[in-house]
């Protein structure tokens, strides 16, 4: 029996092997992505377009404006003379916002009082808007600390000191690294899995085992192996490339790690079974797989947080095995977590991996029928 899976195992690895196709879906997309995704995606802002209008001669508007010009994180577009100026510079896109410096400034400081600093932001896109203003806070809550000291003025009663846990430096590579080796591995082993049944039947070589001494299920794993192996392969390539290559720290369990990928390798191949069943031409599973990538990927918590989904909508990702798989991978590379510390996600992954391939066992034995 053993022999006859192990055959069709081989057969499988040859088929995708031998066709240039498969070849490059395997080996190319995921390592571009991987390149893309590591150093593209990432909510770090390094290089903030700014422009000054500045009002006021004296000397602390200008060493307040020299430590925005002196940072690594903002690059001085234009210097506007008049205020009218602000808007088309915005509106244009040429600077994501500019500084307003105004002409009572330095009078007000000398006199122990507060100077104000007008900050207008494009705010077309939120999320950016926000950690520039937060970088614009940081630069000047850095002036406002030096000028209280070194002009006797009384600090504030209270200062407020904020420490990250798991990533001090809140690097979000760290955050969306570990997060690709999920997401990469659902995609390929998806895609091998759903393609399977199908190319057979493309390739009219489906009838063949039909008639040869195979039992469903024995197909069925002949088909799921060689997805299994691959998708574990690619995983482990992200994840030397997350460790060694963009210095992700990986704090956790290895065996928590991969504890928790077989479980996600079993729910993604039962999908791609179910796909891969359904499927006439190979067509028609690229687009079945696809019809399950995006919702799985969107509701997973890979760019967005989970807790900021409506709850109707919180309540659909129990059933998308991408939620706990991110989850895992991203606690145990930045927290440590243990096996036992993740039995919370992954008990609900394994339901979701036997309702699957039970579901696509069902639906090859009805399709042979």
């Amino acid at each position: 029996m053993w022999n006859r899976v192990a055959a069709l195992v081989l057969k499988e690895f040859l088929a995708l092997l031998k066709d240039p196709r498969s070849r490059t879906v395997i080996i190319v997309p995921p390592l571009l992505q991987l390149l893309v995704f590591g150093y593209a995606a990432t909510f770090d802002l390094n290089d903030i377009p700014y422009a000054v209008y500045n009002e006021d001669p004296g000397q602390p508007s200008r060493d307040l404006l020299a430590r925005f010009a002196s940072s690594d994180n903002f690059r001085l577009v234009e210097t506007v003379a008049r205020e009218s100026d602000i808007g088309p510079l915005i509106d244009r896109r040429r600077v994501l916002l500019v500084l307003h410096v105004r002409r009572t400034f330095s009078r007000d400081l000398y006199r122990g009082g507060s100077g104000e600093l007008q900050v207008l932001l494009d705010g077309r896109n939120s999320n950016t808007a926000l950690v520039a203003l937060g970088y614009v806070q940081i630069v000047v809550n850095g002036f406002n600390t030096e000028w209280a000291a070194s002009h006797g003025q009384r600090e504030p009663p209270a200062h407020l000191v904020t420490r990250a846990w798991f990533n001090p430096n809140l690097e979000s590579r760290w955050f969306i690294v570990p997060g690709i080796a999920a997401l990469l591995t659902l995609v390929v082993t998806l895609l091998v899995t759903a393609l399977s049944v199908a190319r057979e039947r493309e390739n009219g070589t489906f009838d063949q085992l039909l008639v040869a001494p195979y039992r469903p299920w024995e197909i069925l794993i002949g088909k799921s192996v060689p997805g299994f192996v691959i998708g574990l392969g690619e995983a482990s390539v992200i994840i030397l490339a997350a460790v060694f290559w963009f210095q992700v720290p990986l704090v956790g369990s290895l065996v928590a790690l991969y504890g928790g990928l077989v479980v996600f390798l079993f729910c993604v191949i039962g999908v791609g079974l179910m796909v891969s069943s359904l499927a006439v031409t190979q067509q028609q599973g690229l687009l079945g797989a696809f019809l399950f990538l995006v919702p799985a990927i969107i509701l997973s918590g890979f760019a967005t947080p989970i807790a900021d989904m409506p709850p109707a909508v919180q309540r659909l990702t129990l059933i998308n095995p991408m939620r706990y798989i991110v989850e895992i991978v991203r606690r145990v590379f930045l927290e440590g977590a243990t096996v036992s510390d993740l039995s919370g996600q992954l008990w609900p992954m394994a339901v979701i991996g036997v309702v699957t391939l039970t579901a696509a066992t069902w639906l090859f034995r009805h399709r042979m029928q």
